[in-house]
C-alpha cells in the first residue's frame, strides 16, 4: 500500500462540502467524487458510530449495519480517543442521533 503523502490537506473539498444546498444535492456531489463502494464504506462507519453512540454491542451493530468486527472496534478506538478530528461524537450527539429509537 503507497504511504500517504505530507502534502498540507487541501480545503476546497470541505469548503465546497459547506456549501451544498441541501440533501439531494449533498448526496449527488458524493455519488460523484466517490466509488460506490468508498461511500458504503464512509456510511457504514458512521452507522457504526451511532450505534456505538447508542450503546449497542458488537454483535448488533454488526447484525445491523455488516461492519466486520475489526471496522467496529476501529470507529470505537477513533470515538475513545475522540478521533483525529475530535468531534464525530460530538456530531452525533448534537443531531440527536445517540439516542435509541423505538424503531431500533
Amino acid at each position: 500500500m503507497a504511504k500517504l503523502d505530507k502534502r498540507p490537506r487541501s480545503m476546497a473539498l470541505y469548503e465546497t462540502i459547506l456549501k451544498l444546498k441541501d440533501l439531494d444535492e449533498c448526496c449527488r456531489f458524493f455519488d460523484d467524487l466517490c466509488t460506490p463502494a468508498a461511500l458504503r464504506s464512509l456510511e457504514q462507519r458512521f452507522d457504526v458510530a451511532v450505534y456505538l453512540q447508542q450503546g449497542l454491542v458488537y454483535l448488533d451493530i454488526l447484525e445491523k449495519t455488516g461492519a466486520s468486527s475489526a471496522t467496529i472496534s476501529r470507529v470505537r478506538r477513533s470515538m475513545l480517543d475522540n478521533g483525529a478530528g475530535g468531534v464525530m461524537q460530538e456530531v452525533i450527539l448534537r443531531e440527536g442521533l445517540g439516542n435509541k429509537t423505538e424503531e431500533e
